[in-house]
């Protein structure tokens, strides 16, 4: 049908044929398909002349529309590919995007302010190509996978507890002591039943943590923190306002839980839309100066 318009518009095949970089035979072929889908003549041809049938002249107003529709519709759909526009999918840990995420929001919409996000925050694993997202921000070791990432920072851990519980409950300097110790737990963790420690002698130590609370969010974790409850493996984004006013404290500073790190990732395949190019790089760009 296209085609056919093409012809239609330019009263040439040859003309048509350079238009839409075909060769005239396929132009041809395309016409007469198209002759004997309706079961009628569409031109009547001569050496000199092209001419359109009543059926041709009937056919020729639609076809046009048609053409025009799927002009517009592809400048639209290259438009949208170049210029960074519409909304982005975007999954993140539920702590993470509100303490770190969030205020980079503001400087990316004025940047761009025809793109759109919708932001999923979620300390679970979301399946990005299953539910539809473009991006996500993981703070994981990442498995082999079909997904592309991107290591933007390392995310350290830390293990802390309130200057007045380890007053009262004394300071543990090995991991074996917290043994002795209410620990809070974070179901997220790559084995939350177990947490393993490393020296700098390269000596690894590890733990089977219990006490009277576990979430699957480490802000949840905080206000029992604070109020003394017990110690918890917080990582640095969580608590790094508590360790600087005092409010909390390292222990067993010789002793690292195995650093994370935050992955930009995405699902496979590509181009990608211009909307989505910008948020990875500016995510990536901004967040691989935290520290």
């Amino acid at each position: 049908m296209a085609i056919f318009a093409r012809v239609v518009e330019l009263r040439s095949f040859a003309g048509a044929a350079e238009d839409l970089k075909l060769s005239k035979a396929t132009v041809s072929k395309a016409v007469t398909r198209l002759e004997t889908r309706l079961g009628a003549r569409l031109f009547n041809r001569s050496s000199r002349r092209l001419a359109l049938t009543d059926a041709g002249r009937t056919l020729a107003e639609r076809a046009a529309q048609l053409l025009h529709d799927a002009e517009h519709l592809e400048a639209e759909a290259m438009e949208g590919a170049a210029a960074p526009r519409g909304q982005v999918r975007l999954a993140a840990p539920m702590s993470f995007g509100l303490i770190e995420l969030a205020p980079l929001l503001p400087d990316f919409f004025a940047a761009y302010p025809q793109v759109s996000i919708d932001l999923h925050l979620s300390d679970a694993t979301v399946d990005l190509i299953g539910e539809g997202f473009d991006l996500a921000l993981r703070i994981a070791v990442l498995p082999d996978s079909a997904l592309v990432a991107r290591r933007l920072c390392a995310v350290e851990r830390h293990v802390v507890g309130a200057p007045a519980y380890l007053d009262r409950h004394g300071r543990p300097t090995h991991p074996a002591h917290l043994a002795d110790h209410a620990c809070l737990g974070y179901a997220y963790l790559p084995s939350p039943e177990t947490w393993r420690f490393v020296n700098a002698a390269g000596e690894e130590a590890w733990v089977r943590p219990s006490g009277p609370l576990r979430a699957n969010n480490a802000d949840v974790m905080l206000p029992a923190l604070l109020s003394g409850l017990g110690l918890a493996l917080q990582p640095d984004f969580v608590v790094r306002d508590a360790l600087a006013d005092g409010r909390l404290e390292v222990v067993m500073p010789n002793w690292r839980a195995p650093p994370a790190a935050l992955h930009l990732v995405m699902p496979p395949g590509g181009p990608r839309p211009k909307r989505v190019e910008v948020l990875a790089e500016f995510l990536a760009e901004r967040l691989s100066r935290r520290r």
